[in-house]
C-alpha cells in the first residue's frame, strides 16, 4: 500500500482499513516511511479524527510494532497506571510499591517531563544509581522479585509510537486524542496487562484544563483499551493545585518516601493514589469492592509494606539499599532553599498551576529542549493550597534554587501565580468523576 494513498483518504475523511493503518504503522517503525508522510498522516488524522475501530486497529498496530511482554506463570495479576501529566504528581511513586504490596505485579513503563509537568524518571533518576531504563531481562527479573519496577519505555516496546510521538512534537499534533490515545495505550498493551487505570488531570496545571475536553479523552482511553482487550477505568482528577505539596525531583521523592514511612505529606496525593490503587485491586481481582480495596491500600502503606517494596525496587534498580531510611542523606541538595511570602494576608483563592510548573522548569528542573540536562535538586516544597490563609508566618512556597538570581525569577513566577480573597473557594474533591467501559 503506497502511503501517499493512505494519507490522501485520511486526508479526504475516508475511514482507513486495519490494514491500511498497520501497513502505515509498520513503515513509521522500520523507517520507509519519511517523516514528512508520517507529519502529514498525523496532521490529517488531528484535523479529520478516527473512529473507536480506527483507533482500535492503531493502538493495535503501534503495540505491535516491537516487543510484547507476558507473564503467564505470576501468582498475581498484572496492573498499572498512568498519568496525563500534571505538577506535583507524585503518585506512580507511591502507588506502584502498594500494589505490589497488595498482590499484584506493576511494571510500570513511565515517561519524562513534558512541558509545566514532571516526569516520573526524572524523579526517580535523582537516587543516586537508580537505573531508569534497564534492559529488558534486567526489567523482568525486577518486577518478578520485587513485583514492581519503575522504568522507561525500551527501543522494543512500541518503536513506531517514539517516532510518532516525535515528529507529533514538532508538527504541531500533540494535541490529537486519537494520537494521544493510541500512544499511551500501545505501550500499556505492549506491557502484558491485565488491568489498567488512567488518571486524567483537569484543571489549570493540567494539558486538559477544559473538563469537556478530559472526559473525551477519558473516554477515547477507556472505549478502546477496551476494544484491544484491556480492562481500564479512567479517574478524572483535579490539577487546579499543586497535587502533593512539592514540584520537582528529588524534592518530589522526598514527598513520596515520607508518604510511604507514614510521615507529613499532602492529603491530596494520599487520596488520589489510595483511590487509583483501590480501583486497580478491585480490576485485579485482589479486593471485593472499593471499601475493602481502601482498606487494603491503607493497611499497604500503614504497616510499612509498601515502603518496603519501594525500597526493594530501588536497590533492585542500582540505587541505596538503605534508600527509604536515609532518603535525605542521597538525594541531592540544592544551594539556595528560602521561602517566598506575598506581600499582602489572605486567603488563596485561586492558583495558575501551570505556572508553578513553568518556574520549576526555568530553575532546571525541566526541559526547554529535548536534550538539555535535568537539575534533580531544584524545586517548590510547602507549596500552599487552595482556601489555606498566607501571612508573614505563612509563605506561598519554598523554592530550592542554584543561585539567588535563579531564586528570585522563580519567586517572582509564583507571586503572581497565587490570587488572594477573603473567603475561601468552594472545596475541591481530588476525585472529579470516575469512567469505565458499560457493563
Amino acid at each position: 500500500m503506497l502511503p501517499q494513498e493512505i494519507i490522501r483518504r485520511k486526508r479526504d475523511r475516508a475511514r482507513l482499513s486495519e490494514a491500511e493503518l498497520g501497513a502505515f504503522v509498520g513503515g513509521i517503525a522500520d523507517g520507509t516511511i519519511g517523516d514528512a508522510q508520517v507529519g502529514a498522516f498525523a496532521m490529517a488524522v488531528f484535523l479529520n479524527g478516527l473512529d473507536v475501530d480506527e483507533r482500535v486497529a492503531l493502538t493495535r498496530a503501534m503495540r505491535d510494532s516491537g516487543r510484547t511482554l507476558a507473564w503467564p506463570d505470576l501468582d498475581g495479576p498484572v496492573l498499572d497506571k498512568h498519568s496525563t501529566g500534571g505538577v506535583g504528581d507524585t503518585v506512580s511513586l507511591v502507588l506502584g510499591p502498594v500494589v505490589a504490596a497488595c498482590g499484584g505485579y506493576v511494571p510500570m513503563i513511565s515517561g519524562r517531563g513534558l512541558g509545566h509537568s514532571g516526569g516520573t524518571l526524572d524523579k526517580l533518576e535523582s537516587i543516586p544509581g537508580y537505573d531508569a531504563t534497564p534492559s529488558l531481562d534486567r526489567f523482568d527479573r525486577v518486577v518478578r522479585d520485587v513485583g514492581v519496577a519503575i522504568v522507561g519505555q525500551t527501543p522494543d516496546l512500541a518503536p513506531a509510537d517514539r517516532r510518532l510521538y516525535a515528529i507529533r512534537d514538532v508538527s504541531g499534533t500533540v494535541e490529537s486524542i486519537d494520537l494521544i490515545t493510541a500512544s499511551i495505550l500501545s505501550k500499556k498493551l505492549a506491557a502484558g496487562l491485565d488491568a489498567l487505570v488512567m488518571d486524567v488531570k483537569v484543571g489549570s496545571g493540567a494539558f486538559t484544563p477544559d473538563i469537556a475536553r478530559a472526559r473525551d479523552l477519558a473516554r477515547s482511553l477507556v472505549d478502546v483499551a477496551g476494544g484491544a482487550g484491556l480492562a481500564t477505568v479512567a479517574l478524572l482528577t483535579d490539577m487546579n493545585q499543586c497535587l502533593a505539596s512539592s514540584a520537582g525531583n528529588a524534592v518530589e521523592v522526598a514527598e513520596a518516601v515520607r508518604l510511604l514511612r507514614g510521615e507529613r505529606s499532602s492529603d491530596r496525593l494520599r487520596d488520589v493514589t489510595v483511590a487509583l490503587a483501590a480501583t486497580l485491586l478491585v480490576a485485579g481481582g485482589l479486593a471485593r469492592d472499593d471499601a475493602d480495596a481502601r482498606t487494603r491500600v491503607d493497611a499497604a502503606i500503614d504497616d510499612g509494606r509498601a515502603a518496603e517494596r519501594f525500597s526493594r525496587m530501588v536497590a533492585a534498580l542500582g540505587g541505596p539499599t538503605d534508600f527509604v531510611e536515609r532518603a535525605d542523606a542521597h538525594l541531592p541538595r540544592a544551594d539556595v532553599v528560602r521561602p517566598v511570602h506575598v506581600d499582602d494576608d489572605g486567603v488563596v483563592t485561586a492558583i495558575d498551576v501551570r505556572a508553578l510548573g513553568l518556574a520549576v522548569v526555568e530553575l532546571g528542573g525541566g526541559r526547554t529542549q529535548p536534550t538539555d540536562a535535568i537539575d534533580p535538586a531544584v524545586g517548590l516544597t510547602d507549596v500552599v493550597a487552595l482556601g489555606e490563609r498566607v501571612d508573614r508566618n505563612r509563605p506561598i512556597a519554598t523554592i530550592h534554587a542554584r543561585d539567588d538570581d535563579a531564586w528570585q525569577r522563580a519567586a517572582t513566577r509564583l507571586i503572581g501565580a497565587i490570587r488572594l480573597g477573603d473567603a475561601p473557594p468552594g472545596r475541591r474533591t481530588p476525585v472529579i468523576e470516575r469512567l469505565e467501559a458499560p457493563a
